[in-house]
């Protein structure tokens, strides 16, 4: 009876449209966001064969890369992964190498928003399967048995669209409410999430907003002064020149107005302007608001930012600085969107919390396993424009580079439903670290393999087979562990990636200012009980070696090897191993040879990280 009623309905609607005269277009993947995450996703669900449809607001891609202005990228400099990777190269190749981005002392990597916005629309015109429709909002969504119907205007044309798997790319997780996704807003309860640092009581404060403002070199222009705002007062701005690191001990200002304009130094004489301190950062929350009120507040944060313009201009004598000509035809010249730090965050199969970024090995579940995207920024939070909010120095919270787990982006009870960019299903603390560009573009690029993968398999995603998710992944050049001391260049790569998604061996977490670190030391040596204590469990009969402090040689590696597995050839064995019997191995040898032998990352594992039990 429910699959007669389900069956009815589809062909109600499709005898409606039919009757209104629309056609209905069908695709494997819609995006709803053309950003950071939005043209990710869709580059891989494409490149997998699925057919894909993007769903964009603005005339560009990029999202907070280019139609935001954040064009500085933080984060990742040496994890280039996956698709991140591929945008880099591209800016690389624009420009004429790494040394040509590094113009801003805040990254490694940055670029004029219409260039990015450029390159990524190369990099999407380059595949077949992927449509594009600008300038179109989202108007209503249906969930299907299998799939879902969505109504989608775009310049003044309503549209429909069938499709097997939506993804949520938006700014502000806007899908989520209509689909009836169970999400959170704000700061979380410590008791909730077992978080130290955060408050005793949830609550519904966000980060603050930026509205980003280009600024271009004229030299003696007058012209391209603005004319004072309406409320400007210079006290707001009074300590804009204060360039001390946040992360720092000291509480003694560094007044450098200088080096404050080059935080964000673009190529060919252009400025980002994305100050936080006494600068254009705003406190506005306007998530659940309706688009008409969004725009009255959003004018706010556009004048503040102005002000702030008018004030470098005139205050600290950048007069040579006026809004850019050639990056947005708005009339203001300011971007098309704002830079939204925190969103709705969804509910899903797992949550990223803070506990599992500090010490993701001795946590109750292993979501190490689970990971395809990776990070090594910070947690990074602005608060400075909201008296309200708790004295939380995020910044000051230690963590190491980290993965986030699948699970986080795949609703706990929707079916056919992705979420991305900053929607996924992680703490509102740890969220200051996943909003970063290279942290969304994975998260992007993770959304686009289990998208393509859902659709071609009939499977709704949380039904996917964890480890082919995380192969694909691998197979285009994306990290599953934020090891950073071996490149995707490096043929031992995939088998390193896979033997640290299994933990058998561990990685070293550091804590490392704006850049943290994790290493899987490659060329390390590695001691017989550290060993068994790795294999013990996926190989319960590891412990029935005996093991010492001594470093694994390839006799004892051999004999390991066979009390685990005796169905093992001992010939296929040494000949893998490819040592003398008492040649001490290093960590990546080990890995290599357990990875070819043994496929220990073979063995199913959920969401969760945990062992699915297989049939005999």
């Amino acid at each position: 009876m429910n699959w007669f009623k389900s069956f009815f309905s589809i062909l109600l609607i499709s005898v409606t449209l039919s009757s209104q005269g629309q056609a209905v277009a069908s695709y494997d993947v819609l995006i709803v966001g053309g950003g950071a995450s939005g043209v990710s996703a869709a580059l891989q669900a494409a490149r997998l064969g699925s057919k894909v449809l993007v769903v964009e607001e603005t005339s560009w891609l990029g999202g907070m890369l280019t139609a935001a202005g954040v064009s500085a990228i933080d984060g990742n400099h040496r994890m280039p992964s996956g698709i991140w990777g591929e945008f880099r190269a591209e800016l690389y190749a624009y420009y004429g190498g790494p040394k040509a981005v590094e113009t801003g002392w805040v990254s490694n990597t940055l670029f004029e928003p219409s260039v990015g916005n450029r390159l990524l629309k190369k990099m999407v015109g380059a595949e077949k399967n992927i449509a594009v429709w600008y300038k179109s909002t989202l108007l209503d969504l249906k969930k299907q048995p299998k799939g879902w119907t969505v109504a989608i205007e775009q310049e003044g044309k309503k549209k429909t669209v069938n499709a097997s798997i939506l993804v949520d790319a938006t700014e502000l997780g806007d899908l989520l409410p209509r689909a009836g996704v169970a999400y959170s807003i704000g700061m979380d309860s410590r008791y909730d999430t077992k978080e130290e640092f955060a408050p005793e009581k949830a609550n519904s404060i966000i980060q603050d907003l930026t509205y980003v403002a280009i600024l271009k070199d004229y030299g003696a222009d007058p012209k391209r002064l603005l004319k004072k705002p309406q409320g400007y007062d210079p006290k707001e701005f009074e300590h804009a020149c204060d360039v001390k690191d946040p992360a720092s001990h000291s509480n003694t200002p560094i007044i450098n107005c200088d080096q404050m304009i080059t935080y964000g130094k673009l190529p060919n004489g252009k400025y980002m302007i994305n100050w936080p301190k006494d600068g254009n950062d705003i406190y506005l929350n306007i998530i659940e608001m309706s688009p008409k009120a969004r725009a009255v507040e959003l004018q706010k944060a556009k004048d503040h930012t102005l002000r702030f313009v008018y004030h470098l201009q005139n205050q600290l004598g950048f007069k040579n600085l006026g809004l850019a000509d050639d990056e947005y035809d708005t009339a203001d010249k300011l971007p098309f969107i704002a830079y939204h730090r925190e969103s709705r965050r969804a509910k899903g199969l797992v949550q990223l919390t803070l506990p599992y970024v500090q010490s993701p090995y001795q946590q109750e579940l292993p979501l190490y396993r689970t990971g395809g995207i990776v990070g090594d920024y910070t947690i990074d939070h602005h608060h400075l424009k909201n008296p309200d909010a708790p004295k939380i120095d995020f910044v000051k919270i230690r963590v190491p580079s980290y993965n986030v787990p699948l699970g986080s982006l795949i609703p706990e009870k929707i079916a056919d439903f992705i979420v991305a960019e900053k929607s996924i299903s992680v703490s509102n603390i740890v969220a200051g670290a996943t909003r970063l560009q290279p942290v969304v573009l994975g998260i992007g690029q993770a959304a686009g393999v289990l998208a393509a993968l859902s659709a071609k398999q009939a499977v709704t995603p949380k039904d996917l087979s964890l480890r082919e998710v995380q192969q694909v992944l691998l197979d285009n050049h994306a990290y599953l562990m934020p090891f950073i001391d071996v490149d995707p260049k490096d043929s031992r790569f995939q088998a390193i990636q896979r033997i640290g998604a299994t933990g058998i061996l561990k990685g070293k977490g550091v804590p490392y200012k704006w850049a943290n670190q994790t290493w899987f030391y490659p060329e390390h040596r590695i001691s017989e009980v550290d060993l068994i204590d790795g294999m013990r469990s996926y190989y319960p009969a590891a412990d029935k070696v005996a093991g010492s402090g001594a470093d694994v040689t390839a006799e004892f590696f051999a004999a390991l090897l066979l009390q685990v597995d005796p169905t093992l050839n001992k010939d296929k064995i040494w000949s893998v191993i490819a040592a003398k019997e008492n040649q001490v191995l290093t960590r990546a040898q080990v890995a290599v040879v357990l990875d070819l032998i043994l496929k220990p990352f073979e063995r199913p594992v959920d969401f969760t990280g945990q062992f699915i039990a297989t049939k005999n």
